[in-house]
């Protein structure tokens, strides 16, 4: 703490100081403590219009004490000085009449002293030099400025008869309670309403993605009106203060928490740092200590703090340094050159004796009109060039230029109706006034001034970014500007090309709370945490962020799932038993391969159709059989590939109706073997059902029986398509939906019962005397028959997807591969390799 006020009492030299010493050399800001500890200073004018006989060459300039004006001030008389000569030298506006200003000696003082330094006040009325006045001036017009509280004293400093004899025109930042009718009727405020400030500082912190923000105002209705706004803005744009420093106005109080203050912008995690408020105040004197301490921010503020910014001993840093907000205006040529050139044989007046500084050495005449005496021929104002002296126009000195301007016209337009009531002096202030809220005009710049309170337009800014060097020299450039009215998302523009080649980087500090999430992150927020400090946490599964800073993970659709970084959502695969996969491609060939088999062993019994081997057991049935297993072969193709409505109906019917026919088949084979032994035996009357076919009934029979139950299936809930995205990750599994999982085991045990029944028969039939008897084939076909559909009902409740389907692929293929091998190799073996064993004589040769 002690530190702590030892550098606030070093810093705070030049400003307690300065009000006694004015050191020549001294370009500090000159900060004058008032009786109740406030640091309040201005700057007053009084201007006016007047009919006068001059008594040498045009004046312009009254009393201009620069020796006892602090620096800052230094540039308003001498823009006051400019803005005069241009009116009076106007052609065009107020004819025959010259416009007059006083300075008064100390009118740059505190607020507590400004009245008795006023121009109007009666220990001040003093006759004008150099000017023979036939008529009075029409109306005195103040100029105040720039702190609001300079305008409101001399506002209300005004007995209600002498402020109806004075208007008064401010410069310097709008204030709000200045524009109170009611308060302050004959006063106008040049500058533009800072209702967009806000706005404008926010835009900015969005560019450079910036969110955690500190701020310093003083501790006032117009600080706190400003964080309103500000908080309001930030909000809407998520962006956050780190701290709220409230800087008091009293200064014995700022220095009881100056410690509290210093700690808490070091501590804080934030670069950037709002600054605004009056810069004769406290929070100056706050910010000076700061830049003492060492503690590098990048300082967002407002022109007004250029002054203070100006005059700090520090070396370049790129990184860090001053972002101001200026108003914008056009800029005004001529200046520069008017005080290069501004000379007493120019302009001969009192004032070039006062100002021992400028090395004039003239003296005043002792006649009537004073003149001015042994000066140099070449005394100028160039020196300052060699001076830390901003020849640019500043926004104070914006607002004087066109005050003169606005009293100018809106004097011009009284005199050209001629308006004079005879009330004089009193009578013109009021005619004046009522010219004055009306004026509206295009100054020299080509840039609009309304007076009308209510139509004032919110400000443009330009931003400029500034360094400083030792000595109270800086550097100082245009970075963007920002402009309300044009449409939203174009109205900040940010000079990318300016930045890089001043700092020669593009990028600015960064200044946020959490450093940002990521794609494939989303934000987690504490509750009483501001909402730009968060942690980042990855989204759920099949759930994906592209930007970074999301609140919430979007799912991905169905058709879609999260790649690895849950970045973006990829197609899923879309996966079927495809004849392009190795075991669909299998399979297939299989199908095929048994298929073409099968049709050859059916050309071989077609071929040797009259051998014995052929006719026992019913020939058309076996030919019947072998027809239904080529189909059975075929049938597993309608399995392979991809599924659609037509398929999925297809295949069960088909596998249905064709394997009904295959066993129904090996059923009646089985019969008839049964049939024929019994009908040879003696005393069988049998015969009649061997003879007219009755076998081949059983085959009808049965096939209408799957008929009528695929018809139920069909009718109360048929096969179709299923999509399974949620199976296997990153696929789409299509398969097709049984339907009616009852009907399909319906159909299954139906087949079932059917194998049942023919292997009982064969088996009761294995024994029965003849050498063509195929009752052990068709026992063992239809053993391995059952054998396999058994096997598959587990087999296929444990898998999925193609796999699934290759399972019932293989089922069908098995089974009929099964049915084909018992039944028909062992016979085409003897038919093609064992021809002699074909012979009923041999056979008959045995039984004997």
């Amino acid at each position: 703490m002690f530190t702590l006020t030892f550098l606030f009492l070093l810093v705070s030299i030049p400003l307690l100081v300065s009000s006694f010493i004015h050191r020549r050399d001294s370009w500090r800001i000159n900060q004058n403590e008032d009786k109740d500890g406030d640091l309040l200073t201005g700057c007053v004018f009084s201007l006016a219009a007047a009919q006068c006989i001059i008594c040498k060459s045009l004046s312009i300039i009254n009393t201009i004490p620069f020796s006892r004006t602090p620096t800052e001030n230094k540039y308003f008389p001498l823009a006051l000085a400019f803005s005069l000569d241009e009116v009076n030298r106007n052609p065009h506006l107020l004819p025959n009449t010259s416009f007059i200003f006083e300075f008064p000696e100390g009118g740059c003082k505190t607020v507590s002293k400004l009245y008795s330094r006023m121009p109007f006040s009666e220990k001040n009325q003093q006759f004008l030099p150099n000017y023979n006045c036939k008529e009075k001036t029409m109306c005195i017009t103040v100029l105040s400025g720039p702190d609001w509280a300079t305008s409101a004293k001399v506002g209300t400093s005004l007995d209600p008869y002498r402020s109806q004899q004075i208007l008064q025109l401010t410069y310097g930042p709008f204030h709000p309670i200045l524009s109170d009718p009611e308060k302050f009727p004959y006063l106008y405020q040049m500058a533009p309403k800072d209702t967009a400030l806000p706005l404008a500082m926010v835009s900015l912190m969005l560019h450079f993605s910036w969110n955690w923000i500190g701020l310093a105002i003083l501790d006032n209705d117009h600080g706190t009106q400003f964080l309103s706004h500000l908080r309001r803005e930030m909000e809407k744009n998520t962006v956050c203060f780190a701290f709220v420093s409230m800087i008091p106005v009293n200064m014995h109080i700022y220095m009881s928490r100056a410690e509290v203050y210093y700690n808490q912008i070091m501590t804080s995690s934030t670069n950037i740092v709002i600054i605004y408020g009056d810069t004769d105040s406290t929070l100056a004197v706050s910010f000076r200590m700061w830049e003492s301490l060492g503690i590098k921010r990048i300082w967002v503020t407002t022109s007004q703090w250029d002054v203070t910014t100006s005059k700090r001993d520090l070396t370049l840093d790129t990184y860090y340094g001053t972002l101001a907000f200026a108003q914008h205006h056009s800029e005004i040529s001529g200046f520069k050159n008017f005080v290069q050139t501004l000379n007493p044989l120019k302009y001969s007046d009192e004032y070039l004796t006062r100002l021992g500084w400028m090395n004039f050495n003239c003296e005043v005449s002792a006649s009537k009109c004073e003149t001015l005496k042994n000066c140099s021929s070449n005394a100028s104002l160039q020196w300052l060039m060699r001076q830390p002296f901003d020849m640019a126009f500043s926004d104070d000195s914006y607002d004087i230029y066109n005050a003169v301007y606005t009293v100018a016209h809106a004097a011009h337009e009284m005199l050209l109706q001629q308006v004079d009531d005879g009330k004089g002096h009193y009578g013109n202030c009021l005619k004046l006034h009522s010219f004055l809220r009306k004026t509206h005009f295009k100054n020299p710049v080509g840039e609009k001034v309304n007076m009308n309170q209510r139509e004032n337009q919110q400000g443009e800014y330009d931003i400029f970014q500034i360094w400083n060097f030792p000595n109270g020299f800086g550097f100082k450039v245009k970075i963007g500007e920002y402009s309300p009215y044009f449409p939203h998302g174009q109205q900040l523009n940010i000079y990318e090309d300016v930045i890089e080649w001043s700092t020669g980087n593009r990028q600015m500090p960064p200044s946020v709370c959490s450093a940002d999430c990521g794609p494939g992150f989303r934000k987690f927020l504490h509750e009483g945490i501001a909402a730009c400090c968060f942690d980042c946490i990855p989204c759920p599964e099949n759930e994906v962020s592209n930007e970074t800073n999301v609140d919430k993970c979007v799912r991905c659709p169905e058709d879609q799932y999260a790649n690895r970084e849950q970045g973006q959502c990829i197609p899923k695969a879309v996966i079927f038993l495809n004849y392009k996969d190795p075991l669909g491609m299998a399979l297939a060939l299989m199908a095929l391969w048994f298929s073409a088999f099968t049709v050859l062993i059916f050309g071989v019994f077609v071929k040797h159709h009259d051998t014995p081997i052929v006719k026992a057991n019913n020939r058309n049935l076996s030919y019947i059989l072998l027809i239904s297993l080529m189909f059975c072969f075929l049938c597993p193709l309608l399995f392979i590939g991809q599924p659609n409505s037509a398929t999925c109906v297809m295949q069960q019917i088909t596998f249905g109706f064709v394997f009904t026919v295959a066993v129904s088949t090996v059923l009646a084979k089985t019969v008839t073997v049964v049939l024929a032994f019994k009908v040879t035996a003696p005393g069988r009357k049998l015969r009649f059902y061997l003879t007219s076919g009755a076998p081949n009934y059983i085959i009808a029979i049965c096939t209408l029986i799957q008929t009528i139950l695929s018809v139920i299936w069909l009718g109360v809930s048929p096969p179709s398509i299923e999509t399974d995205a949620h199976s296997v990750h990153g696929q789409i599994i299509i398969v097709c939906d049984k339907g009616s999982v009852t009907a399909f085991y319906c159909v299954l045990g139906y087949h079932g019962s059917l194998a049942l029944g023919s292997f009982i028969v064969a088996f009761l039939a294995r024994n029965l005397p003849d050498k063509f008897n195929e009752a052990k084939l068709l026992t063992f076909s239809m053993l391995l028959f059952c054998s396999v559909w058994v096997t598959f009902l587990p087999v296929y409740h444990s898998t999925k997807g193609k796999v699934m389907v290759a399972v019932e692929v293989f089922s069908i293929l098995a089974s009929s591969v099964g049915l084909l091998g018992c039944i028909f190799f062992p016979k085409c073996y003897i038919i093609l390799l064992r021809p002699g064993r074909n012979s009923l004589q041999k056979s008959s040769n045995k039984i004997h």
